[in-house]
């Protein structure tokens, strides 16, 4: 006798911010959502404004074991893991050597090992149970084993090129892009076919996290483009998710200036200065003018 199971997603990150609303979008798709935070309360809340269709745990990425907790009572909730969203991130900006070694170690365990963390345990609850195809391509399935899966990692355009002012920000995202795509590829010659991973990687994001750093010039490059809203982020996450893929920049224009900085470095060095401090202008212009600090009536500022 064949059962029908809900799909099921796990968001990191997930109390506030982009991971609040890719949850909100998950939900909105059928998914059992677990949200996940450091923050007990936030995570709490936020599963609560979600409804009957969400659960929360207290994670803090950087311990392996909390995180295999909470995929343990998704898993049980439901009878399987569709969806993972490694969406966890801080960000402190400086050059290396003004900042703190517990700064520099608490940057690539929250960005790096977290995303290691959650996506090993994603491909454990995936990997070999059963057949089936990975979450995103169609409604529901029988069956109460659904084997493959989906691991969407939110990375950052800084995992692509260089970042001045926040270095140790773009080697951790460096190390989550090389993780992601060294990983797929083992999958794939460990003949695991229906585990997709994908990141995403999108210029700064209108958030909490860059909410109190129009004052520092060392997160300029952050705002010399298109400041995005969590919902450009969003609408990423559901492209990938109808149609896996490695990498999708947001937006993709500031993508394809990445990775040319990244192929040619000696013109990244020569031109990021120059966006940097078009970025210190674009700050500037926020701060004299509160009213035009919600970045979607015009995108040209950042």
């Amino acid at each position: 006798m064949t059962t029908t199971r809900p799909r099921s997603a796990l968001v990191t990150g997930a109390g506030r911010g982009v991971g609040r609303e890719i949850a909100e979008m998950l939900a909105g798709r059928g998914y059992r959502v677990m949200v996940t935070d450091v923050d007990a309360d936030t995570a709490a809340a936020a599963a609560a404004d979600l409804g009957a269709n969400a659960s929360w745990a207290a994670v803090d990425v950087r311990d392996h074991r909390q995180i295999e907790m909470a995929r343990d009572a998704l898993v049980e909730q439901t009878g399987g893991l569709d969806v993972w969203v490694n969406n966890a991130g801080v960000l402190l900006t400086g050059p290396a050597w003004e900042q703190s070694e517990e700064q520099r170690r608490l940057l690539i365990e929250v960005n790096t090992l977290g995303a290691i963390n959650g996506t090993v345990a994603a491909i454990d609850a995936m990997r070999g149970r059963g057949p089936g195809c990975g979450a995103g391509h169609g409604g529901g399935h029988t069956g109460g084993h659904r084997g493959g899966g989906h691991i969407i990692t939110i990375a950052s355009l800084a995992g692509i090129s260089a970042v001045p002012g926040e270095a140790v920000y773009a080697a951790s995202k460096h190390a989550v892009m090389g993780f992601s795509t060294s990983t797929a590829i083992d999958l794939r010659l460990a003949g695991i076919h229906d585990i997709a991973i994908s990141c995403i990687c999108p210029d700064g994001i209108w958030t909490p996290m860059l909410h109190d750093k129009l004052t520092d010039p060392q997160a300029a490059l952050s705002f010399s483009g298109s400041l995005l809203t969590p919902g450009d982020v969003v609408r990423a996450v559901g492209a990938v998710l109808d149609s896996p893929r490695p990498v999708t920049s947001v937006p993709a224009w500031r993508g394809g200036l990445a990775h040319l900085g990244a192929t040619f470095p000696r013109l990244a060095v020569a031109g990021l200065p120059l966006m940097a401090a078009l970025g210190r202008r674009a700050q500037r212009r926020l701060l004299e003018n509160p009213e035009g600090q919600d970045p979607a009536p015009n995108r040209a500022a950042r």
